[in-house]
């Protein structure tokens, strides 16, 4: 216990100490580094360079690489976000790549997005196959790319390798023969190169998806100390010749422009001692760039260097469909399209359309003024919750997709013997998905375009038997829901709509009076949505509803939904019908 108590912890990363002294506060050390115990006698000691270096890709560390300045294609200049960052590899055999991978786990790039092995360029064709197949083939050069294409230049249509041509039979099948021989199809036709987007003259460049490219600038081959590495790697290694095709397994960045014997001991052993012994090591150190573009940053990393310093980074938005919906305050108004085309780049398929509330939802028929943004101008689109398919138009009706959770919470609370009455029920998310469960369901809304959607998505959904649709005043349709003879009896009533919705429940006083039933019937559950900035949102909502019911002994359940905004919360009240509500006599 006193040899545990006098030994003190080192980070043991560099073999030259100095005196331990701590960073600044903008100096920080992201990545965890290795600590062990060591004898009483060390110290603790960090390298000069750990406490400055801060680790991962930034737009900050980078350099611009050398371009012509012209003007920009787009209204963001997107080559002007390429960055290139000095890296270090080792160039090694395709064979033995997986295996070096695994010993160097630890000391490779691991940089998000980018793939810690790269190919070589021209690199792929084995020299000494190629120069083979040229001599054993009159036509050299055109018989390597008949062997690997299938066609070489000046065949004519007779000359199609047997891939190809199966690939043309089966292009030449009516429906029905391709459907009988789709297996066949499948396997025999090779793989299409996808060409490349372009976008005006620009052409994406580099990786799958057009973000990085590594570049060799300098090859160990190419050293002046050739004899060094000869006695390095071994006797038996030819200094520029490889051996079929090799690949470049990036290392940590701190290696970047440091020579063999600064490499950490596990690097060295790669290098010397290769997978085997049997299999010496056919490898060797190069420096090279890594030119990150446009499509690589994230969406908040391009907006922190577009906006001005201290202007709040826009970082959520609702998606409807193919489209983005933004709030934007007040700050963001004169950046409003560098934003909107930012969040389309960096979101695309799945974003089509990027619009901006321009004002708050004030009229009878819930819907919001937009602006477009970016993209198309198209806001009909087709938006899938919880496995069923809704058809929206955005500009002349009402959706909120973060709704989606509580509308399945109350869809949850429902049984098959129920009856549901919907007053707002927009396009139907709330009506449809209880329809699929409940016993039938009653929807209504003010908005005539809603109820024009509400239908089409009844019956895209097969559901038209079980729903009925009511245009008409909220009021109006509690009265004649309650006062008319009905063949399925309301037990449930779902009033969603935040701002005024408790001001109908005026309408549910004396609502049963006409229809002469006892006190002992079942009366139904209301589910009652508000708004609320008190500091206790319950007890205020509560009150509300029981000033319009005018009755004190009213047992609401409460349930808060989300926050809307700093201290605006949305809550749901949900309580059953008070006899002494239900069957007054109306004034």
């Amino acid at each position: 216990m006193a040899a545990a108590a006098t030994a003190t912890l080192a980070l043991c990363l560099r073999s030259k100490p100095f005196s331990l002294s701590f960073p600044s506060p903008k100096k920080t050390i992201r990545r965890p580094h290795l600590l062990c115990l060591c004898s009483s006698s060390q110290t603790l000691t960090l390298d000069r360079d750990d406490l400055d270096f801060t680790y991962g890709p930034s737009l900050v560390k980078g350099r611009e690489p050398p371009r012509e300045r012209a003007e920009p294609l787009y209204l963001i200049d997107r080559d002007g976000f390429a960055r290139v960052f000095d890296v270090a590899a080792l160039r090694v055999p395709a064979e033995d790549c997986a295996a070096f991978e695994g010993r160097l786990r630890g000391h490779l790039l691991n940089w998000p997005r980018v793939r810690n092995v790269a190919r070589v360029p021209g690199d792929d064709v084995d020299p000494e196959m190629e120069r083979i197949l040229s001599v054993r083939n009159t036509g050299g050069g055109d018989s390597l790319s008949r062997r690997m294409y299938g066609r070489a230049d000046g065949d004519g249509e007779e000359s199609l390798s047997p891939v190809l041509y199966r690939e043309k039979l089966v292009k030449s099948f009516n429906s029905r023969g391709f459907l009988k021989f789709r297996n066949l199809a499948k396997i025999s036709r090779p793989k299409k190169k996808r060409e490349r987007k372009k976008e005006g003259e620009g052409i994406e460049r580099g990786g799958k998806r057009g973000f990085a490219v590594v570049e060799v600038v300098e090859d160990g081959e190419e050293m002046d100390d050739d004899e060094d590495l000869k006695g390095l790697l071994g006797d038996d290694f030819r200094v520029g010749c490889w051996r079929g095709p090799t690949r470049l397994l990036l290392l940590d960045e701190r290696y970047a422009r440091r020579g063999v014997e600064e490499l950490p001991e596990a690097v060295k052993a790669v290098l010397k001692g290769g997978t085997s012994e049997s299999n010496p090591s056919n490898s060797t150190l190069v420096q090279c760039q890594l030119t990150l573009y446009y499509n690589y940053w994230q969406m908040n990393e391009i907006l922190e260097a577009l906006l001005p310093n201290g202007m709040t980074i826009p970082s959520s938005f609702e998606v409807v469909g193919h489209i983005a919906h933004l709030n934007l305050g007040e700050e963001h108004q004169l950046y409003k399209k560098l934003i909107g085309q930012v969040v389309l780049d960096k979101n695309k398929p799945k974003i089509q359309t990027v619009v901006n509330k321009i004002d708050s939802i004030r009229h009878d028929y819930r819907t919001m003024e937009l602006e477009v943004l970016a993209g198309n101008h198209s806001l009909v689109t087709v938006v899938i919750e919880n496995g069923i398919r809704f058809h929206v138009d955005l500009a002349n009706v009402y959706w909120n997709s973060r709704l989606a959770t509580e509308r399945q919470r109350l869809i949850s609370s429902f049984s098959i013997d129920d009856v549901i009455c919907d007053v707002f029920s927009g396009v139907g998310p709330l009506a449809i998905s209880a329809a699929k469960k409940v016993k039938h369901v009653y929807a209504n809304d003010l908005n005539p375009n809603a109820i024009e959607y509400l239908e089409r998505n009844i019956v895209s959904n097969r559901l038209d038997r079980k729903i009925e649709v009511f245009n008409m005043d909220g009021r109006r349709f509690i009265d004649a829901m309650f006062s008319s003879p009905r063949p399925h009896s309301i037990t449930q009533v779902v009033m969603n709509l935040p701002n005024d919705a408790v001001e109908f429940l005026d309408a549910f006083r004396g609502v049963l009076k006409k229809k002469h039933m006892g006190k002992g019937s079942r009366l139904p559950k209301i589910h009652v949505y508000g708004f609320s900035k008190s500091k206790n949102p319950e007890f205020d909502f509560h009150e509300r509803i029981r000033m319009v019911l005018c009755e004190s002994m009213v047992d609401v359940e409460m349930h808060r939904v989300r926050l809307v905004a700093p201290g605006k919360w949305m809550l749901c009240g949900s309580f059953v019908l008070p006899e002494s509500v239900a069957f007054v006599k109306r004034t």
